[in-house]
């Protein structure tokens, strides 16, 4: 008789820790497909949700002369919608910052990642349905 209670319960402890190893193990994988990283999106959905500023030829602060184009990312095609409406808006904040600037504040890496930074906040500010990821300088020439 004795054994037989000593079997059961050892039994029961065994099946116990089985079923919590179980639910653990399933918990875990679940956390672990919520917090995985977005999948990046693909270069159609990239170019479905982007924006070109056709070539702008504007002054610099110093008198030189800039023209340049670019192709702005948004967060989704209904935001890459309203800033095709706002493309108005767009050409005058490019046109503005630019006007602020000099030549040597667009030279080098830095200099045109600054500008692309700042042109992105900017819209960002406008922007009501998602908003820009990125912006890219597709063409550029200084004189």
């Amino acid at each position: 008789m004795k054994k037989n209670k000593l079997l059961t319960i050892m039994l029961i402890i065994l099946v116990t820790i089985t079923l919590i190893g179980v639910v653990l193990f399933v918990l875990l994988t679940q956390l672990n497909k919520q917090t995985a990283e977005p999948e990046e999106p693909s270069i159609d959905e990239i170019l479905e949700a982007a924006v070109d500023v056709p070539e702008l030829t504007t002054n610099l602060a110093d008198n030189s002369v800039v023209r340049l184009s670019l192709k702005i990312q948004t967060d989704s095609k209904e935001a890459a919608e309203e800033l095709t409406k706002r493309d108005f808006q767009t050409k005058n904040l490019v046109i503005e910052q630019l006007s602020e600037m000099k030549k040597e504040d667009l030279n080098g890496k830095q200099g045109k990642a600054t500008f692309e930074s700042t042109i992105k906040t900017q819209i960002n500010e406008l922007m009501q349905d998602g908003e820009v990821q990125q912006v890219y300088i597709t063409s550029y020439i200084i004189q």
